[in-house]
């Protein structure tokens, strides 16, 4: 039986690295969640195992394709069986690299479709069913430092996110008399299977900028997530808390 005092959120790109921590954090703080991916993975058999279809959902879903977008909705509203949704995690994201003037378009299209307009047509989703229940929930978009600083060969990319990131900022404003928050979380480095692929003068080279001396657990994104997902941020919004070890002082 579902319990209707547990919040309900969506967070999407949940099986693996930054996204699993945050499923992960949020079950373990009381929510029901549910997630997506393009893909199982041995997390995802292992969370269903531990807390049941009523806690835990996954669902098949390709963010960036609008179809597969709406197919996760239906089955969202079949999971909630009734239950408002209070909250939306926008994880999903795909990376880039290339100088711009030999960038393929195809690619930077690709980039835009996931990170910006996927996450646009799934918040759009999300508040349809939000505004429909009782006041109050809560948006949180994950970014990047790249959005905030230059790093060469990432145009498309910083592109993408700082689009999340004015997002966050107009929706603050949109929904706010419904008392639903709208943030963003910038991590920096983190050590997931991303980063694992850096070879070691690359891992130098950024932890020794670091001022933390060392990449961020994707744990410490999570719970600069559930923070803002919480009661405790509830006066928060508008705002991009980032996660980097300090190295954009």
């Amino acid at each position: 039986m579902t319990d209707l005092n547990a919040r309900a959120v969506l967070v999407t790109g949940g099986s693996r690295g930054i996204g699993l921590a945050i499923v992960e954090r949020l079950l373990a703080d009381g929510m029901r969640v549910a997630t997506c991916s393009r893909s199982r993975s041995p997390a995802v058999d292992r969370l269903e195992a531990a807390h049941g279809p009523a806690r835990f959902r996954w669902t098949a879903c390709t963010i960036g394709d609008e179809a597969s977008e709406e197919a996760l909705f239906a089955d969202l509203a079949g999971w909630l069986d009734g239950q408002d949704l209070w909250g939306l995690v926008n994880n999903t994201g795909i990376a880039g690299e290339g100088v711009l003037a030999t960038f393929p378009t195809v690619d930077a299209a690709h980039l835009l479709q996931v990170n910006l307009l996927g996450a646009l047509r799934v918040t759009r989703l999300a508040l349809r069913r939000m505004l429909r229940g009782k006041p109050g929930g809560r948006i949180v978009s994950v970014s990047s430092i790249v959005a905030l600083r230059g790093y060469t060969g990432l145009a498309a990319y910083a592109a993408s996110k700082a689009g999340l990131d004015g997002m966050t900022r107009a929706l603050a404003r949109e929904v706010g008399r419904r008392r639903i928050t709208v943030n963003g979380v910038a991590p920096g480095y983190v050590a997931t299977d991303l980063s694992a692929s850096l070879d070691e003068r690359q891992r130098a080279q950024i932890v020794n900028r670091t001022p933390l001396g060392r990449l961020a657990e994707p744990a410490e994104v999570a719970a600069a997530v559930a923070f803002l997902m919480g009661d405790d941020a509830g006066y928060i919004t508008g705002q991009t808390l980032v996660v980097d070890g300090g190295i954009t002082c």
